[in-house]
């Protein structure tokens, strides 16, 4: 049992902090990135070095309680930064230096991808980030060497890309997280630029939402609103319009990913140190 309970305000909700959280096996990787599917599992983005490291599971689900489950993508996923799930349950794994963003069933089984694997620049060029609008089209951060973000049909067909390095409205330096919004705009976490941009569907600058230092994460939030974890580190929401509805201080050294359960606890992925935290709400 932990020495002490530790609560935290986000805007009108309190929570309690747990962690460490959940049977993620240590020394097989760093917890770069956590999502959930709609029957609460959660799936932990295993990030390992694939020129060093022993092979390791590239994902662990576990249980909504926190018992592992499953393990897999070992031998498919070379460095994955992070991952998604699908509304359907499909898991989007971005393999970063692989250049290639691999789909997996529930399950683990491999059952496609979108890029073409170790092709840099075929589209991608060190990926970082996935996400799926409400009427199915896929949007990637292409973040780390291409400051761009790519637009897929829900069938991965390419359907343009905007961006490129800069600090004006539509540049970036590393888009590192994509998130869309229930009503179709894009959110991208431009973290060296230290700003939210939003965008259209289409990719037409919108907006700047600023006050976040090095934004790593962008994911939904109630009411349309938005989560934004960064490096001060802070987790912070948004409303629908940008406007800070609150932030707080759940983690040690910052959040590389999170998502928000069905149940409106929320995950946070953590690289140093190595361990998965989970805000419950009280």
């Amino acid at each position: 049992m932990p020495r002490h309970e530790l609560r935290v305000r986000l805007g009108e909700t309190v929570y309690r902090v747990e962690r460490p959280w959940g049977e993620v096996p240590s020394g097989q990787g760093v917890p770069s990135d956590v999502a959930c599917d709609a029957k609460g599992r959660v799936y932990v983005q295993l990030r390992q070095d694939p020129m060093t490291d022993a092979e390791g599971p590239a994902v662990v689900v576990l249980a909504p309680d926190g018992r592992r489950v499953a393990a897999w993508g070992g031998a498919e996923v070379a460095d994955g930064h992070m991952l998604s799930v699908h509304p359907d349950g499909r898991v989007f794994v971005v393999d970063r230096d692989a250049q290639e963003i691999i789909i997996f069933s529930a399950e683990g089984k491999r059952l496609g991808g979108i890029g073409k694997r170790h092709a840099p620049g075929e589209p991608f060029n060190a990926p970082c980030d996935v996400a799926f609008a409400p009427d199915g089209t896929i949007y990637v951060a292409d973040g780390y060497a291409a400051s761009v973000v790519h637009r897929f049909s829900a069938e991965g067909t390419p359907l343009g890309r905007w961006g490129r390095e800069g600090t004006g409205p539509g540049e970036f330096s590393t888009p590192h997280s994509v998130w869309v919004l229930p009503d179709g705009r894009v959110t991208v976490a431009d973290r060296e630029n230290n700003r939210v941009q939003v965008f259209t569907p289409e990719g037409a600058w919108l907006a700047d939402w600023r006050g976040n230092h090095k934004p790593m994460s962008v994911h939904g939030g109630p009411d349309g609103g938005l989560y934004v974890t960064d490096q001060v580190p802070q987790l912070s929401l948004l409303s629908k319009n940008g406007a800070i509805l609150g932030r707080c201080r759940p983690v040690l050294n910052g959040a590389h990913g999170m998502w928000r359960a069905p149940d409106g606890c929320i995950f946070l992925s953590e690289q140093t140190p190595s361990r998965l935290t989970r805000l419950v709400p009280v």
